[in-house]
């Protein structure tokens, strides 16, 4: 019999960027934890909970840390769940969708908007691999604010704060300190910061 995969190993595995191959071990892990966090995300999603149940509820589900400062509006949606930390002061805003194989990462005071996906995994181009996966991480820095209605693709890096404009589909990494929009993101200006 295989031995299963543990929380701590899937997360190194997605960490070093494994391939993952259809029908592997690690493709079977990804199914066992989609049906812990289906179990956890219909509870928090189909009755009302105080904002200290929800971060029960998401500490859960992330089996990481959650901060007392963390703060969400439900319904969420993720595939997984455990590959999930959060800071101090993170709000996340109703409907957004995780796809958070490949590492979430968001910082401390970072706001992110209703209707925000962020996904972390690639299919492999040859039409006869297309089941197999390359998981890529998404960091999201301190004080960002993502606008609603984004999409955050694989291996993208939001500086620290940075605002993305509702709407947009952020393909490439950007830099902090400026505001991107658009369908590639693009930056479009830079945020004069004070030092305070």
């Amino acid at each position: 019999m295989t031995k299963e995969i543990t929380v701590k190993e899937f997360r190194y595995l997605m960490a070093k960027r494994t391939y993952v191959e259809t029908n592997s071990e690690l493709f079977k892990s990804f199914h066992k934890f989609s049906q812990n966090a289906l179990k956890i995300t219909h509870e928090l999603n189909n009755k009302y909970h105080t904002p200290e149940e929800i971060r029960k509820l998401f500490a859960k589900l992330t089996q990481n840390e959650v901060p007392e400062t963390f703060g969400m509006f439900p319904p969420f949606y993720t595939d997984c769940g455990i590959n999930i930390k959060v800071g101090e002061n993170v709000f996340i805003n109703a409907c957004c969708r995780f796809q958070d194989q490949g590492g979430i990462e968001i910082g401390n005071n970072s706001l992110i908007g209703h209707n925000t996906t962020i996904a972390t995994l690639n299919h492999d181009f040859d039409p006869g691999e297309r089941g197999n996966i390359t998981p890529s991480p998404v960091k999201i820095g301190k004080n960002v604010w993502i606008g609603s209605d984004c999409t955050i693709l694989p291996d993208v890096e939001i500086g620290d704060g940075a605002i993305i404009g509702a709407g947009s589909v952020v393909t490439k990494s950007i830099p902090k300190n400026t505001i991107a929009v658009g369908n590639p993101a693009r930056v479009i200006k830079e945020i004069e910061v004070n030092n305070v």
